[in-house]
């Protein structure tokens, strides 16, 4: 990349990009004092900037103005230096930086700005506390990891928007004032000063918007969507946070799909300089959950789950067989790496398969003979135990790991005890990117807090064919049109086919328990636009901000948000949220009532 495009009247290079081509040369440059260091004879002071660092030497035998003033300067102070560029003495060329064999001898020095000593060294960013930096952002946002960090989220819109605009996809706003529509997380609710009383709410997604968009002609919509949540907060989350949303007429999943796995392999190669292969691999949701205990599997190691229940229907051991007696499975997880578990790493992964719902778990070690050591070993008949060595493929030094519980149950505490292992082993390279497609999901759950079906999307996907016959007689097997996209163990995306026909819609709607006046209350914009001949459609939203944190190989969306809040919702560096005037509030019909001493 060229940066001549920088240089301005204050400046004639970038830090990071002074080399040996500009040996003798003047050059004129601006920024942060990374560091000083006065030798007596001489002072160097690192200059950087977001390109980078370069070093300046102060020597009062050359410019002694220069060196005078050179004293006064402190660490991230601003300012700008005229001065030649020249080569390093040998013993002290530093390899580590692009500008490490140069150094330019200033005769000129003005001091932009001064700066109070700095709440942290830059330098020393990883041994600060999160708090300290998002409250001091702007230190923070100064270091190379953060600067490398925003510039990669650019590099992947930017990508975003060049892949769509060359596919036909107009990429239009949709409100960030809009209605309520409660069914998911909290709305975050702005009151309105013009009409009393009544308030808008942020928007969770765009999607009732996008879908409307469909049903007004425009063939392909895309845009990058401010998205608001007034729920729980982890690493992964944000109350405002980015979604790359799209929505497509006339298309079958395999059409989204397919749109898709295009932007991630222009994204990658654009941003990564790695070429994807596809398309990416396809699993249903029933096999996801059966192999791996989750609908969104880290594919970079195998640990795959077994159904060994047929094994125990006869069996001595009487927890085993009262389970698959029961219609529950016994369900079990192989761990083949050269791994040698303490009793305390045993019971903690009981500990696990207790907080996930199991009411217990069984352990077994296989021994150089393929004798097992276990507690549940003198339950096992010779017949049992060959067939587990046959039927796993169990080799010395293997770990089984077994539940017996309900379907569900049974998934969700191996699935966790596989994740719990995929960290504990390192069995995940940090280096690969494994995409995965699950599609075919339940199109409702029971919610047993409030007794009632609920989406495991959301109420405007459609069901399958075969789904929409069995709707009223058996919803809790209907599957629906939908898909997530895995990448390393996260959920990046999710979409579907949504429902374009105002009758199915209704029932839906219905199916949920959501009263006719509550559907026309919050949904009746929707359903009379359905009525107007609404085209067959899907879509998807992709989470912007866990994207650019995989890609960037961090931990947490925290790293490649400007300005994010804490895990309480609070943002440090401007003190949100905070109160109001009682004149404010007057405003708009809004009193705070005070609440109670406990």
């Amino acid at each position: 990349m060229s940066f001549s495009e920088y240089n301005t009247a204050m400046r004639s290079n970038l830090c990071g990009t002074v080399d040996n081509d500009l040996i003798g040369k003047e050059v004129k440059l601006c920024g942060w004092v990374n560091k000083r260091r006065d030798h007596g004879k001489l002072i160097f002071i690192d200059l950087r900037d977001f390109s980078g660092i370069v070093q300046l030497v102060f020597d009062p035998t050359f410019e002694k103005k220069a060196y005078t003033a050179g004293k006064d300067i402190r660490n991230e102070f601003v300012i700008q230096t005229v001065g030649k560029v020249r080569n390093r003495e040998k013993e002290s060329v530093n390899l580590a930086i692009s500008t490490g064999e140069i150094e330019v001898l200033v005769y000129s020095i003005k001091i932009l700005a001064t700066s109070k000593a700095p709440p942290f060294m830059l330098g020393h960013r990883d041994k600060v506390d999160e708090n300290t930096r998002l409250k001091y952002r702007y230190i923070d946002l100064r270091t190379e990891k953060m600067q490398k960090n925003m510039r990669l989220r650019h590099r992947i819109t930017t990508a975003t928007r060049k892949y769509f605009n060359s596919r036909g996809f107009v990429d239009v706003e949709t409100p960030i004032l809009a209605k309520s529509t409660p069914e998911g997380a909290r709305d975050f609710l702005v009151p309105s000063r013009i009409n009393p009383g009544k308030f808008y709410a942020l928007p969770q997604s765009p999607q009732l918007f996008k879908q409307t968009l469909m049903f007004s002609g425009f063939d392909r919509i895309y845009q990058i969507a401010r998205c608001f949540r007034d729920e729980d907060l982890r690493s992964d989350r944000q109350p405002e946070f980015t979604q790359i949303d799209l929505e497509m007429t006339f298309v079958e999943a395999d059409d989204v799909m397919g749109t898709i796995e295009g932007l991630f392999k222009s994204i990658f190669k654009k941003v990564l300089g790695k070429t994807l292969k596809l398309p990416f691999k396809r699993i249903t949701w029933q096999e996801s959950m059966e192999k791996y205990g989750s609908d969104k599997p880290d594919l970079r190691y195998k640990l795959t789950i077994s159904d060994v229940s047929e094994i125990f229907s006869e069996s001595d051991f009487k927890i085993f067989k009262n389970a698959v007696e029961s219609g529950r499975l016994v369900k079990c997880l192989v761990v083949s790496e050269s791994w040698n578990p303490s009793r305390k790493d045993l019971d903690s992964l009981v500990n696990i398969a207790k907080v996930s719902g199991a009411g217990g778990l069984s352990w077994i070690r296989v021994c150089d003979d393929l004798s097992f050591q276990s507690p549940i070993a003198k339950f096992l008949s010779e017949k049992e135990i060959k067939a587990l060595i046959s039927t796993l493929n169990l080799k010395p030094g293997d770990l089984v790991l077994m539940v017996a519980e309900n379907f569900k149950t049974a998934c969700q505490a191996l699935g966790d005890l596989r994740i719990h292992l995929g960290d504990k082993l390192k069995l995940a390279k940090k280096e690969i990117f494994e995409f995965l497609w699950v599609y075919d999901f339940p199109l409702f759950e029971w919610n047993k807090d409030e007794n009632r079906l609920t989406s495991i999307h959301h109420p405007f996907t459609s069901p399958d064919e075969k789904g929409k016959k069995i709707l009223d007689a058996e919803p809790l097997k209907v599957k629906s049109k939908s898909y997530d996209i895995v990448l390393n163990g996260q959920e990046i995306g999710g979409g579907s086919i949504r429902i374009n026909d105002v009758a199915l819609q209704r029932k839906v709607f219905k199916l949920l328990n959501i009263e006719e006046k509550t559907i026309n209350r919050n949904f009746g914009f929707l359903i009379e636009a359905l009525s107007y001949g609404a085209p067959p459609h899907g879509g998807i939203a992709l989470g912007m901000d866990r994207l650019a944190m995989l890609l960037s190989q961090n931990s947490t969306i925290r790293e490649v948000i400007a300005f994010p809040k804490t895990q309480s919702a609070v943002g440090l560096l401007t003190g949100s949220p905070s109160e109001v005037s009682s004149e404010q509030l007057e405003d708009v019909s809004i009193q705070v009532l005070e609440s109670e001493e406990e």
